[in-house]
């Protein structure tokens, strides 16, 4: 199901990291929206809408709408700073949107079929996940809200690589445009089951002892 993001903003006139200190204790959140070929605008967000919003996962690769002073503006997060110890978001970036221009974002990765992968249901492995979002270059109108990873036939000892991705129409990964296929998932035994193949007991090999004959090579057969 699709969703929409709405967020409402006022401009901002009072820069400078004092005036954004203050704003923060009115509850505020400044951020700035840019791109689409105009000037920046400074704006204030309400914290509370803001951390409403982020607890959705599609709300970081979504084409948001801002309405600044009565008028929409259609944007994509591109920037959050966050408080280091304190549940507090400090300063947001926004970029405009043109239809025309390709974006450059990050989106998420749904791994599906983990459960039913022949390397962890036949062989018990486990799955490690080594990239859990992907950069990706496409117009406004293909832009995905995630990519899935299917592992329904990845066996033990085997990874998932980034070419091996089924990205939608008229989406390109950027990695790839760099020809690197980085390894996105793999399957591979527990390290408890591979400490106790390692330390089960080897068979003794049977050596002939000291003193004793050879057994005489058959002759051949005239």
């Amino acid at each position: 199901m699709s969703v929409s993001f709405e967020l409402a903003a006022d401009v901002r006139s009072d820069l400078g990291k004092g005036a954004s200190r203050r704003l923060r204790h009115t509850n505020k959140v400044p951020a700035v929206l840019y791109g689409a070929h105009k000037e920046p605008t400074y704006l204030l967000l309400n914290h509370d809408d803001v951390v409403k919003r982020l607890e959705h996962e599609s709300f970081y690769s979504h084409i948001l709408t801002l309405t600044v002073n009565g008028q929409s503006e259609r944007a994509v997060l591109k920037d959050l700073q966050r408080h280091p110890s304190k549940p507090r978001v400090m300063h947001m970036d926004f970029q405009r949107i043109s239809e025309t221009e390709k974006l450059r974002m990050h989106v998420p990765l749904h791994f599906i079929n983990a459960d039913t992968a022949p390397g962890v249901k036949k062989s018990g492995g486990i799955v490690s996940h080594m990239l859990i979002d992907v950069e990706i270059v496409c117009l406004p109108k293909d832009l995905p809200e995630f990519i899935e990873v299917d592992l329904a036939h990845l066996e033990l000892g085997h990874a998932v690589h980034l070419s091996d991705l089924k990205v939608p129409a008229g989406v390109q990964l950027t990695a790839l445009l760099h020809d690197d296929d980085q390894p996105v998932a793999s399957i591979h035994l527990p390290r408890a089951a591979i400490e106790e193949s390692a330390a089960a007991p080897v068979a003794p090999v049977t050596e002939v002892e000291h003193g004793a004959e050879a057994a005489p090579a058959p002759e051949a057969k005239k």
